[in-house]
């Protein structure tokens, strides 16, 4: 099969984009208990340093408290792997979030994430030539 497969984790489908500005990762369906493990697998593979990272659950339908561990994951990995990463969360996201008092930034779509990548990488562009100038 050619171009971006779909991954299906029994009733969440996972599918990759690598953009210029970041890698995003869809997930569409349902992540809870029984899924969680396979959909940490596929996402954690598409981390990758250096190349900041959107996880897109912005067609998640349902998302059970067991699943918030998949986001702790997603924040490790980009954390160890040097990567900004940013959320664009669905109502169930949020809800389930919010009913366990836990907060991540998020994005409300994204382009929005991606232009928020693209804005800091504009940022990084002119400084450099500051840091490089010598007296």
């Amino acid at each position: 099969m050619y171009g971006n497969p779909t991954f299906d984790c029994d009733g969440a489908s996972i599918r990759a984009h690598c953009r210029q500005l970041a890698t995003v990762v869809t997930i569409k369906g349902a992540v809870d208990d029984a899924n969680v493990e396979c959909v940490r697998r596929h996402v954690r593979r598409f981390i990758l340093a250096e190349k900041p990272f959107v996880l897109d659950l912005s067609d998640v339908i349902s998302f059970d408290r067991e699943a918030i561990s998949l986001l702790f994951t997603v924040d490790d990995v980009c954390t160890a792997a040097g990567v900004e990463w940013s959320l664009v969360a669905s109502r169930s996201v949020e809800q389930a979030l919010g009913e366990c008092g836990i907060e991540f930034d998020a994005a409300g779509s994204v382009p929005e994430a991606l232009n928020h990548f693209a804005d800091a990488m504009v940022a990084r562009r002119q400084l450099l030539p500051l840091l490089t100038k010598t007296a």
